[in-house]
Order: C-alpha cells, then structure tokens, then sequence
C-alpha cells in the first residue's frame, strides 16, 4: 500500500475480542486504517471502556505499523445536536457526545466523525445556531483533544451540513475552531448535488469554501442514486451512479495524500463483506489500468 494512502473500511467491534478483534478484521481487509462505533450506532448504552480490550488491540496497532492518527471513530447516528426544540433530547445530545469524545480518547484517538444533525422543520438558521452552541457547550467542557469531523450530509428533510457553505457557517462561528472540521462522504456530496465527477473542480470548491486543512476524513462511498436526488443509498465501488474511475481519483488525487479514507458500502447479499475486494481494486494499478481498457 502506498505510503500516503490511508485506505480502509468500517469495522465492526463485539464480544469476545471487541477493539482487538475491531484490529484484527481490518489487517484482514489488507486496510492501513478503520473506523467503527464504540457501541451501537443506533442507541447510546455504551459498555465501560475497561471491558473493551484497548491496550491488546492498541498493542496490535503498533506491531502491524499503523498510525492512531489516521484511525477514525463514528458517533452514534442518533445524536441530533441541530433542534433545541426538545431541551432533554437536545441535552442528551450533547451529554453522549461529550461521553463519546473521552471514549475516543480512551482508545488513543484522534477523530470523531458526526453527523451534524436536523433541524427537524425549524429552519437552517435554527439548525445552525443550535449546533454551534452545542459545540461550544461540548468542547468547553470535554477536557480531551479528540477533534470532530462533522460529515457531509446528502440533505433529506432537515439534514444539517449537506452544502460546504452551512459547514463553512459552523467552522467559523464556533469558539474552538482547532477542535472541528469536516468528514466528506463521496455519496452524500454526489446525492446533495455536487458534481463529484469533477473532481479537482470538487476539490478546488471544498479548498475555497472550507480548506483542505479542515478536511480530516473521506468516506468513499458509490451511489445507487443520481446526482441531487438526496436519498443517501450506498452502493459498492464501481457499482452505483458514481463509478469507479471518479471514487479512485479521490483515493489517488496527490491533495488528498495522507488523510484516511473509509470505505462504507454494503455487504455482498446482505452477508460478505467487499473491503478486502474493493481495496485491492482500489489500489492496484493493473486492474485500474484494464477497468479503464
């Protein structure tokens, strides 16, 4: 694997061997990084750490070469840090996503990727002001270093951070900026209605309105819907209204060298996983050679 690509998948994390096993599935997938939940991405009852076997799968980590930086950890979907309509869930909120920065940083972690939330009908601007103040409350208060990614979203109903421009508003009106920055998700920006197939053109927009310096995570993702239609489907490399040739630019464009990049389409029949195939695609140059023939 070339040194400045940081290519993996989601993993998974259960019992018995929890973040050692989390280790082991993705050095199985031929991966030099991953991402996965500390729990549930549906709820938020989370195991103690101590149960979860870090320092064996940190000592595992270290052995086969990877970097910590580079490996990414996803907050639970159903935090929604964008609507304070409802103060407790709105508290909740921000309680499991300050509970969910110490775990990462229990695992030795840097990044934490999080959906931005909705607005649940009360606006963008709403939606805006209310996940600023939540990341000011957080970020005062969660005594870590871990940094956010809020990712891209593909702008259903009152999906929050589905343009760059409502991202860029958050960067820039929050009180830890250092702290911040943005998870591009290839499906979700191509169902939002950029056109991702051009790509330095895509790159230069992100630069300009956000910066590659924000940029801490890239989820490549095909889709199995076209351009603007804001369904959020993913579909497997090479496989959905995307293509292949437009997701290995991303991996391979020279201004993206060094930033994780997390595979997250879906099983084969609902039952085999593809990293270990559409890694290999991905970074080899043979078979990228005769896809394009």
């Amino acid at each position: 694997m070339a040194d400045k690509i940081y290519l993996g998948s989601h993993v998974s994390m259960s019992s018995p061997e929890y973040y050692l096993g989390s280790v082991k599935e993705a050095l199985s997938y031929g991966a030099n990084t991953f991402m996965f939940y500390t729990g549930a991405p549906q709820n938020t009852f989370r195991l103690p750490v101590e149960k979860l076997r870090i320092a064996e799968g940190r000592a595992l980590i270290k052995e086969a070469g990877l970097d910590e930086n580079k490996i990414i950890v996803h907050a639970p979907y159903i935090l929604n840090i964008a609507n304070q309509l409802n103060e407790s869930l709105y508290q909740m909120a921000k309680d499991h996503l300050t509970n969910e920065l110490r775990r990462v940083q229990a695992f030795g972690l840097k990044i934490l990727v999080l959906h931005p939330g909705s607005h649940v009908g009360t606006g963008i601007e709403n939606g805006l002001d209310s996940i600023v103040k939540a990341l000011d409350e957080v970020l005062d208060n969660d005594g870590t270093d871990v940094k956010i990614a809020l990712e891209t979203m593909a702008g259903k109903g009152g999906e929050m951070g589905s343009t760059f421009e409502q991202l860029h508003h958050i960067l820039t009106h929050i009180k830890h900026p250092e702290r911040v920055g943005v998870c591009f998700d290839t499906c979700h920006v191509n169902d939002e209605g950029v056109d991702i197939s051009k790509v330095d053109e895509t790159i230069e927009i992100f630069d300009r309105v956000i910066g590659l310096d924000k940029l801490l995570c890239i989820h490549i993702n095909d889709s199995k819907n076209p351009l603007g239609s804001h369904k959020d489907r993913h579909e497997n490399i090479g496989y959905g209204e995307i293509g292949f040739d437009t997701l290995c630019a991303y991996i391979h464009h020279p201004k993206l060298d060094g930033i994780p990049k997390i595979l997250e389409t879906p099983y084969i029949n609902k039952v085999t996983p593809p990293y270990k195939k559409e890694i290999e695609m991905l970074l080899n140059k043979e078979f990228i050679e005769g896809w394009r023939d």
